[in-house]
Formats: C-alpha cells, structure tokens, sequence
C-alpha cells in the first residue's frame, strides 16, 4: 500500500505542473482516497476527461466554470461539486484560484512526480 506522511504542511510540499496554466500538490493519500490541492491561473483550461475514482471538490478560490456530464455551472470559493464515475467533466477558470479534489480510490498517475 502506497501511503502518504500522516501530516502535510504546505510550505513543504512541491507544487507539481500540470501544465497549460495548472499546479498541483498532492496532499494526504492512501490506496482508497486522495486529497489535492490544484492551482489555476486564469484562463486555465481542465480538459474535460472522465476516469473511475469518485471526485467531489471543493472552491477555495476563484470563479470556475464547471461542465459535469451535460450540466455547466459557475461556481465561486465556498462551492463544491461531486463526479460519479465515468462521467466527462472539465472546467475553465474564470478568475485564478485553486480547488480541492478528493478522490477514492487514489489517482496513481498523480504520483509519478513523488
């Protein structure tokens, strides 16, 4: 079972590009479940995507323009949003911010960079 440190301070933790404009920092992690930090600039585009983990995220900050299956939304810090899975999803930043993604079971391409 690959495991991530029992605490996660910010100021330690590498800040991974994901190119186009995105960042991400990989938070708490087990085999099950995964919490990540991801950074976008404005304009920044999340190509739309599908995968098998559950996601269910969280606006910390920013304006972001959430596509989930057939529905589109604007959401602004404070907001959330749940992917069932195998269900199309992306987004487009709208104003820079950064959004909290958890996911279960984890999302082993995210650690390739670890």
């Amino acid at each position: 079972m690959i495991t991530s440190e029992l605490f996660q301070v910010n100021q330690e933790i590498q800040w991974q590009d994901a190119g186009k404009g995105i960042q991400r920092q990989i938070f708490g992690h087990d085999d099950a479940i995964m919490m990540v930090k991801v950074k976008f600039e404005k304009g920044a585009i999340g190509e739309v995507h599908a995968h098998h983990q559950v996601q269910v995220s969280y606006v910390e900050s920013g304006i972001f323009k959430l596509l989930i299956g057939n529905e589109t939304k604007i959401l602004t810090k404070g907001d959330g949003y749940y992917v069932p899975p195998n269900v199309l999803h992306g987004c487009e930043c709208l104003k820079a911010g950064t959004l909290i993604d958890v996911f279960t079971p984890h999302r082993p391409d995210f650690l390739v960079n670890e």
